[in-house]
């Protein structure tokens, strides 16, 4: 078993959907209401294009991966060889912290079962009790839109 931990940067509290939000969709929460400084803005875009520029988006790669029929409670954890990545998150955190916004971290050598995996992260979701069958997805049926908390932008 190895030693190496993922890392995820979480709200504390459940959102009204049932999941915890994820440190980009917390700061992406803030600038969607309007509530960062000209200053936080600029350094929370700035941010986020450096993100969508060096890192795979996993709903993109895969639109069902956060799909709540599909993959029900999934969450982004980067891998603990993402060191680069982890180091912006500071920017990131800072911001929660000036607005009272509260983010944990979280580690885990086994945060869940993997839906989707690239150099960077995995996103998880929760361990399928056994005897569970598979999602249905009816022919003609819509998917729900991936939780916004987990893209960047």
């Amino acid at each position: 078993m190895s030693s190496l931990r993922h890392i995820r940067f979480q709200s504390p509290n459940r959102s009204p959907r049932g999941h915890h939000p994820g440190v980009f969709g917390l700061a992406n929460a803030l600038a969607r209401e309007g509530r960062l400084s000209p200053g936080e803005w600029a350094i929370w875009r700035a941010s986020n294009d450096w993100y969508d520029a060096h890192f795979p988006n996993p709903s993109t790669v895969d639109p069902t991966v956060y799909d709540p029929e599909v993959n029900p409670g999934a969450a982004a954890w980067f891998r603990p060889t993402a060191t680069e990545a982890l180091a912006r998150v500071a920017l990131y955190l800072r911001i929660l912290s000036d607005h009272g916004v509260p983010c944990v971290r979280l580690e885990s050598a086994n945060p869940g079962r993997i839906v989707y995996a690239d150099a960077y992260q995995v996103v998880v979701a929760p361990p399928v009790p056994p005897g569970t069958p598979p999602p249905v997805v009816l022919p003609g049926a819509r998917r729900a839109d991936p939780p916004t908390a987990q893209g960047r932008t």
